[in-house]
C-alpha cells in the first residue's frame, strides 16, 4: 500500500473513532433530554446519589458507588452533568466534563471526556480520553434497607478509548492498548445516625482493569496483558445533611513497571468534602495525590468538581 494511501487509512479510521463519540453524546442526551420531564424533586435522602467520579459514573470522585445518579426515586428518572478540575504541584493539569442519567433508580448511563495536559513533561501536549459507562443495580438500597446488613450492589463497565493523536505517544511508553473496557462490582451503605448520631456512608469497589494511569498512559504493558483485579473504597460521614467529608483509596495496576522507575504507578487517595446546597447541585473540594507520574514522585493537588442533578 502507498503511503498516501496508507495516510488516508488512517485518517478514515480517525474519522470513524470521531464519529462514533459524537453518537455516544448524542445518544447520551436524546436520553437525558426524554427523562428530564419526568425528574421530580424525588424521594431520595439529600446528596446520597453521590457526586460524579472522574469516569463519569455517579459516586465518590475517584471511585463509582453503588447508587444511581440523579435525584430521582425508583419511579423516577433523573441525571446530571459535570465538570472536574485538578492541577498537581508539577504542572499536571486534568479537567473532565461529562454528563449521566439514572433511569428509575436502577439503570446509569454516562460519558466523560478527559484532557490531561502534561506540563514541562511535554509542553503543549494534552493526552485525551473519552469514557462510556454503564451501571445496573442488581440487589438492595443503599438507604432504605437500615433493618439489614444488606448493602446496595451494583455492577458496571467502562470503555476507556484514547484520543487517536495520543496512541503513538502511550505505545511508545510500552502500553499494548490504546482502549479497553474496565469491569466492576460495587457495593454501597448508608447508616443513618451511624456514628455520633450523624449518617455515615461507606462504598467498597472491586475493579477488572488494565488501564495504566486510569487509561491516560493506555492499557497493558510487556507481560502485562490480562485484565487484574483491583480494589477502591470510600468512607464519608455528613457532618451535616448537606455537606460531607470524608476519604477514597484506589488501587492502580503497575503494568509499566519494567520501564523502571520513571513509569511505576502508585495507588490514588484523596479526602474530600462535598457540599449539596440543594437538590439541584453540589460543590467538591478535595486534597488528591495520585503518586509517580512520568517519574515526577507524589503528584498531588487541589481537586474540584461541580455538578448540577436532576
Amino acid at each position: 500500500m502507498s503511503e498516501s494511501n496508507g495516510g488516508c487509512v488512517q485518517q478514515a479510521r480517525n474519522t470513524t473513532t470521531v464519529s462514533w463519540w459524537r453518537l455516544g453524546w448524542l445518544g447520551l442526551a436524546l436520553v437525558a433530554v426524554s427523562v428530564a420531564p419526568k425528574a421530580h424533586a424525588g424521594d431520595r435522602l439529600l446528596g446520597t446519589w453521590g457526586v460524579s467520579e472522574v469516569d463519569g459514573a455517579g459516586g465518590g470522585g475517584l471511585t463509582p458507588w453503588a447508587t444511581i445518579t440523579g435525584s430521582g426515586s425508583s419511579n423516577q428518572n433523573g441525571g446530571s452533568v459535570f465538570a472536574t478540575w485538578l492541577r498537581t504541584q508539577d504542572g499536571y493539569d486534568l479537567q473532565i466534563s461529562g454528563a449521566a442519567v439514572g433511569i428509575k433508580d436502577s439503570i446509569e448511563l454516562s460519558m466523560a471526556r478527559w484532557s490531561f495536559k502534561l506540563g514541562d513533561t511535554v509542553p503543549g501536549k494534552a493526552i485525551e480520553m473519552n469514557v462510556l459507562g454503564a451501571k445496573f443495580k442488581v440487589a438492595g438500597d443503599a438507604v432504605y434497607d437500615q433493618d439489614t446488613f444488606m448493602p446496595q450492589v451494583a455492577v458496571g463497565a467502562q470503555l476507556k478509548e484514547l484520543a487517536a493523536s495520543d496512541r503513538d505517544l502511550v505505545k511508545s511508553l510500552g502500553a499494548t492498548g490504546t482502549s479497553d473496557i474496565d469491569v466492576y462490582a460495587t457495593a454501597t451503605k448508608l447508616w443513618l445516625g451511624g456514628l455520633a448520631g450523624r449518617n455515615v456512608i461507606a462504598s467498597g469497589t472491586a475493579r477488572l482493569t488494565r488501564a495504566n494511569q486510569f487509561g491516560l498512559v493506555g492499557f497493558g504493558g510487556p507481560g502485562h496483558e490480562t485484565h487484574k483485579l483491583q480494589l477502591e473504597g470510600s468512607l464519608g460521614l455528613m457532618l451535616r445533611d448537606d455537606l460531607v467529608l470524608g476519604a477514597e483509596y484506589r488501587m492502580k495496576p503497575n503494568n509499566l513497571a519494567s520501564g523502571g522507575a520513571i513509569l511505576r504507578e502508585d495507588n490514588a487517595w484523596d479526602l474530600f468534602l462535598a457540599w449539596f446546597p440543594c437538590r439541584g447541585g453540589s460543590l467538591t473540594l478535595a486534597w488528591v495525590n495520585l503518586g509517580n507520574i512520568v517519574g515526577k514522585e507524589d503528584q498531588a493537588g487541589l481537586y474540584l468538581s461541580a455538578q448540577a442533578s436532576f
